[in-house]
Protein backbone atom coordinates (compact mmCIF):
# COMPACT_ATOMS: atom_id res chain seq x y z
CA UNK A 1 0.00 0.00 0.00
CA UNK A 2 2.83 1.84 0.75
CA UNK A 3 4.77 1.43 -2.26
CA UNK A 4 1.69 2.53 -4.80
CA UNK A 5 1.18 5.38 -2.19
CA UNK A 6 4.53 6.67 -3.19
CA UNK A 7 4.49 5.83 -6.59
CA UNK A 8 1.44 8.06 -7.06
CA UNK A 9 3.70 10.52 -5.27
CA UNK A 10 6.55 10.32 -7.28
CA UNK A 11 3.81 10.22 -10.31
CA UNK A 12 1.95 13.72 -9.29
CA UNK A 13 5.48 15.55 -8.72
CA UNK A 14 6.47 14.17 -12.21
CA UNK A 15 2.92 15.69 -13.69
CA UNK A 16 3.78 19.05 -11.65
CA UNK A 17 7.01 19.48 -12.51
CA UNK A 18 6.20 18.67 -16.52
CA UNK A 19 3.23 21.20 -16.23
CA UNK A 20 5.53 23.71 -14.70
CA UNK A 21 8.08 23.32 -17.30
CA UNK A 22 5.72 23.28 -20.04
CA UNK A 23 4.54 26.40 -18.76
CA UNK A 24 8.26 28.29 -18.43
CA UNK A 25 8.33 26.86 -22.06
CA UNK A 26 5.10 28.61 -23.06
CA UNK A 27 6.71 31.89 -21.23
CA UNK A 28 9.50 31.76 -22.85
CA UNK A 29 8.34 31.24 -26.55
CA UNK A 30 6.06 34.14 -25.89
CA UNK A 31 8.93 36.43 -24.45
CA UNK A 32 10.96 35.21 -27.23
CA UNK A 33 7.71 35.99 -29.69
CA UNK A 34 6.94 39.41 -27.86
CA UNK A 35 10.54 40.37 -28.46
CA UNK A 36 10.37 39.67 -31.59
CA UNK A 37 7.53 41.41 -32.55
CA UNK A 38 8.99 44.53 -31.21
CA UNK A 39 12.19 44.01 -32.96
CA UNK A 40 10.15 44.07 -36.33
CA UNK A 41 7.87 46.98 -35.21
CA UNK A 42 11.24 49.06 -34.08
CA UNK A 43 12.56 48.06 -37.68
CA UNK A 44 9.28 48.91 -39.52
CA UNK A 45 9.65 52.32 -37.78
CA UNK A 46 12.57 52.92 -38.65
CA UNK A 47 12.42 51.68 -42.11
CA UNK A 48 9.38 54.60 -42.01
CA UNK A 49 11.16 57.52 -40.06
CA UNK A 50 14.20 56.82 -43.08
CA UNK A 51 11.75 56.52 -45.44
CA UNK A 52 10.20 60.06 -44.75
CA UNK A 53 13.81 61.27 -44.08
CA UNK A 54 14.39 60.67 -47.82
CA UNK A 55 10.97 61.53 -48.94
CA UNK A 56 12.11 65.08 -47.34
CA UNK A 57 15.05 64.75 -48.78
CA UNK A 58 13.66 64.71 -52.53
CA UNK A 59 11.54 66.93 -51.78
CA UNK A 60 14.02 69.43 -50.59
CA UNK A 61 16.47 68.69 -53.44
CA UNK A 62 13.11 68.93 -56.09
CA UNK A 63 12.71 72.37 -54.32
CA UNK A 64 16.12 73.60 -54.91
CA UNK A 65 16.10 72.48 -58.49
CA UNK A 66 12.49 74.06 -59.23
CA UNK A 67 14.44 76.93 -57.90
CA UNK A 68 17.73 76.62 -59.60
CA UNK A 69 15.88 76.17 -63.25
CA UNK A 70 13.50 79.62 -62.21
CA UNK A 71 16.57 81.34 -61.77
CA UNK A 72 17.88 79.88 -65.03
CA UNK A 73 14.73 81.05 -66.71
CA UNK A 74 14.82 84.55 -65.07
CA UNK A 75 18.58 85.16 -66.22
CA UNK A 76 17.54 84.15 -69.96
CA UNK A 77 14.78 86.25 -69.97
CA UNK A 78 16.67 89.10 -68.47
CA UNK A 79 20.06 88.80 -70.57
CA UNK A 80 17.43 88.51 -73.95
CA UNK A 81 15.46 91.57 -73.08
CA UNK A 82 18.42 93.85 -72.00
CA UNK A 83 21.55 92.31 -72.88
CA UNK A 84 20.04 91.25 -76.38
CA UNK A 85 18.24 94.69 -77.04
CA UNK A 86 21.42 96.68 -76.63
CA UNK A 87 23.22 94.14 -78.65
CA UNK A 88 20.58 94.90 -81.64
CA UNK A 89 20.84 98.96 -80.79
CA UNK A 90 24.79 99.00 -80.89
CA UNK A 91 24.50 96.87 -84.50
CA UNK A 92 22.13 99.41 -85.85
CA UNK A 93 23.53 102.04 -84.90
CA UNK A 94 26.95 101.10 -86.55
CA UNK A 95 24.93 100.42 -89.73
CA UNK A 96 24.03 103.97 -89.45
CA UNK A 97 27.37 105.14 -89.08
CA UNK A 98 28.76 103.07 -91.73
CA UNK A 99 26.12 104.38 -94.26
CA UNK A 100 26.97 108.21 -93.38
CA UNK A 101 30.87 107.43 -93.52
CA UNK A 102 33.49 108.41 -96.19
CA UNK A 103 36.95 107.73 -94.51
CA UNK A 104 37.92 104.42 -95.28
CA UNK A 105 39.65 103.78 -92.54
CA UNK A 106 36.62 104.77 -90.07
CA UNK A 107 34.44 102.52 -92.69
CA UNK A 108 37.24 99.60 -91.71
CA UNK A 109 36.70 100.62 -87.80
CA UNK A 110 33.26 100.49 -88.08
CA UNK A 111 33.20 97.13 -89.84
CA UNK A 112 35.33 95.44 -86.87
CA UNK A 113 32.59 96.66 -84.73
CA UNK A 114 29.61 95.34 -86.65
CA UNK A 115 31.42 91.84 -86.81
CA UNK A 116 32.22 92.38 -82.90
CA UNK A 117 28.35 92.87 -82.18
CA UNK A 118 27.01 89.73 -84.43
CA UNK A 119 29.76 87.76 -82.62
CA UNK A 120 28.11 89.03 -79.10
CA UNK A 121 24.77 88.45 -80.36
CA UNK A 122 25.72 84.95 -81.30
CA UNK A 123 27.43 84.30 -78.06
CA UNK A 124 24.53 85.57 -76.44
CA UNK A 125 21.88 83.30 -77.77
CA UNK A 126 24.23 80.68 -77.47
CA UNK A 127 24.24 81.58 -73.47
CA UNK A 128 19.97 81.65 -73.66
CA UNK A 129 20.04 78.22 -75.04
CA UNK A 130 22.46 76.44 -72.08
CA UNK A 131 20.42 78.07 -69.72
CA UNK A 132 17.01 77.42 -70.77
CA UNK A 133 15.32 74.25 -69.12
CA UNK A 134 13.22 73.33 -71.89
CA UNK A 135 16.35 72.76 -74.21
CA UNK A 136 17.52 69.67 -71.52
CA UNK A 137 16.42 66.61 -74.22
CA UNK A 138 18.81 65.40 -76.74
CA UNK A 139 16.34 66.52 -79.83
CA UNK A 140 17.31 70.02 -78.65
CA UNK A 141 20.99 69.58 -78.44
CA UNK A 142 20.83 67.86 -82.38
CA UNK A 143 18.84 70.15 -83.50
CA UNK A 144 20.87 73.20 -82.20
CA UNK A 145 24.16 71.16 -83.11
CA UNK A 146 23.07 70.76 -86.69
CA UNK A 147 22.32 74.40 -87.10
CA UNK A 148 25.62 75.72 -85.50
CA UNK A 149 27.52 73.47 -87.93
CA UNK A 150 25.27 74.41 -91.17
CA UNK A 151 25.96 77.72 -90.22
CA UNK A 152 30.04 77.43 -89.24
CA UNK A 153 31.07 75.78 -92.50
CA UNK A 154 28.69 76.70 -95.09
CA UNK A 155 30.46 79.90 -96.21
CA UNK A 156 33.86 77.20 -96.17
CA UNK A 157 34.28 74.35 -98.81
CA UNK A 158 33.92 71.64 -96.29
CA UNK A 159 30.90 69.68 -97.75
CA UNK A 160 28.85 68.90 -94.44
CA UNK A 161 27.13 65.25 -93.73
CA UNK A 162 24.79 64.62 -90.67
CA UNK A 163 23.63 61.09 -89.34
CA UNK A 164 20.85 60.72 -86.82
CA UNK A 165 20.94 57.19 -85.14
CA UNK A 166 18.12 55.61 -82.99
CA UNK A 167 18.31 59.01 -80.98
CA UNK A 168 15.49 59.73 -79.26
CA UNK A 169 14.36 63.31 -78.70
CA UNK A 170 12.39 62.79 -75.22
CA UNK A 171 15.82 61.82 -73.63
CA UNK A 172 17.06 63.83 -70.85
CA UNK A 173 20.62 65.53 -71.15
CA UNK A 174 21.19 67.99 -68.31
CA UNK A 175 22.55 71.11 -68.90
CA UNK A 176 25.91 70.57 -67.77
CA UNK A 177 26.20 67.70 -70.47
CA UNK A 178 25.00 69.61 -73.28
CA UNK A 179 26.77 72.28 -72.95
CA UNK A 180 30.12 70.32 -72.87
CA UNK A 181 29.17 68.47 -75.83
CA UNK A 182 28.10 71.29 -77.49
CA UNK A 183 31.97 72.88 -77.08
CA UNK A 184 33.39 69.89 -77.78
CA UNK A 185 31.54 70.41 -81.44
CA UNK A 186 32.82 73.75 -81.30
CA UNK A 187 36.57 73.03 -81.10
CA UNK A 188 36.28 69.77 -82.96
CA UNK A 189 34.80 72.33 -85.93
CA UNK A 190 36.95 74.73 -85.69
CA UNK A 191 39.85 72.74 -85.75
CA UNK A 192 38.74 71.02 -89.26
CA UNK A 193 38.32 74.28 -90.65
CA UNK A 194 41.43 75.95 -89.90
CA UNK A 195 43.83 72.94 -89.95
CA UNK A 196 42.70 69.95 -91.58
CA UNK A 197 42.69 70.79 -95.03
CA UNK A 198 39.53 68.45 -95.70
CA UNK A 199 36.35 68.94 -98.32
CA UNK A 200 34.53 66.62 -96.27
CA UNK A 201 32.91 66.39 -92.56
CA UNK A 202 30.99 64.13 -91.20
CA UNK A 203 28.58 64.48 -87.98
CA UNK A 204 26.86 61.47 -86.16
CA UNK A 205 24.56 61.26 -83.30
CA UNK A 206 24.11 57.59 -81.53
CA UNK A 207 21.71 56.80 -79.07
CA UNK A 208 22.55 53.18 -77.60
CA UNK A 209 19.80 53.47 -74.50
CA UNK A 210 21.11 54.95 -71.73
CA UNK A 211 24.94 56.00 -73.82
CA UNK A 212 25.06 58.88 -76.52
CA UNK A 213 27.94 59.45 -78.72
CA UNK A 214 28.76 62.06 -80.97
CA UNK A 215 31.00 61.59 -83.90
CA UNK A 216 32.86 63.78 -86.17
CA UNK A 217 34.89 62.43 -88.71
CA UNK A 218 36.60 64.80 -91.75
CA UNK A 219 38.74 63.52 -94.47
CA UNK A 220 41.54 65.68 -94.53
CA UNK A 221 45.75 65.51 -93.24
CA UNK A 222 45.01 64.18 -89.91
CA UNK A 223 46.65 65.35 -86.78
CA UNK A 224 49.99 66.86 -86.77
CA UNK A 225 51.93 63.81 -85.31
CA UNK A 226 55.06 66.64 -83.70
CA UNK A 227 51.74 68.23 -81.37
CA UNK A 228 49.01 65.51 -81.31
CA UNK A 229 47.52 66.74 -78.02
CA UNK A 230 47.34 70.31 -78.86
CA UNK A 231 45.26 72.71 -76.22
CA UNK A 232 42.14 71.75 -78.06
CA UNK A 233 42.30 68.38 -77.70
CA UNK A 234 43.32 68.58 -74.01
CA UNK A 235 40.32 70.75 -73.39
CA UNK A 236 38.08 68.46 -75.03
CA UNK A 237 39.50 65.51 -73.19
CA UNK A 238 39.13 67.28 -70.25
CA UNK A 239 35.56 68.48 -70.82
CA UNK A 240 34.70 64.68 -71.40
CA UNK A 241 36.27 63.47 -68.38
CA UNK A 242 34.09 66.30 -66.06
CA UNK A 243 31.04 64.56 -67.19
CA UNK A 244 32.04 60.28 -66.74
CA UNK A 245 32.54 59.87 -70.17
CA UNK A 246 34.95 60.16 -72.72
CA UNK A 247 37.04 61.76 -75.77
CA UNK A 248 38.86 59.37 -78.34
CA UNK A 249 40.61 60.27 -81.48
CA UNK A 250 41.91 58.25 -84.53
CA UNK A 251 43.87 59.77 -87.54
CA UNK A 252 42.98 57.15 -89.98
CA UNK A 253 42.03 58.40 -93.04
CA UNK A 254 41.50 61.96 -91.30
CA UNK A 255 40.62 62.80 -87.89
CA UNK A 256 37.94 61.02 -85.85
CA UNK A 257 37.06 62.27 -82.73
CA UNK A 258 34.21 60.16 -80.46
CA UNK A 259 32.40 61.86 -77.51
CA UNK A 260 30.88 59.31 -75.72
CA UNK A 261 28.19 60.28 -72.10
CA UNK A 262 25.92 58.29 -69.73
CA UNK A 263 22.61 60.09 -69.92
Amino acid sequence: MMNNENLNEIKLTYIIITIVMLFFVVFIIFVVLMYNRRQLLYIKEKQLKESEHQNQLLQKELEKQKLIEQERERISHDMHDDLGAGISALKLQAEFLKQKANDGELKNDIEELLKTSEEMNLSMREMLWNLNSGNDTLGSFIDYSKIYAHNFLKKTKIWLIIENENAIPETTISAEQRRNLFLCLKEALNNAYKHSKADQLKLSFIQNDKEFKMEISDNGIGIDHENPEGNGLRNMKRRMLEQNGQCEVTTENGTHLFFRIDL
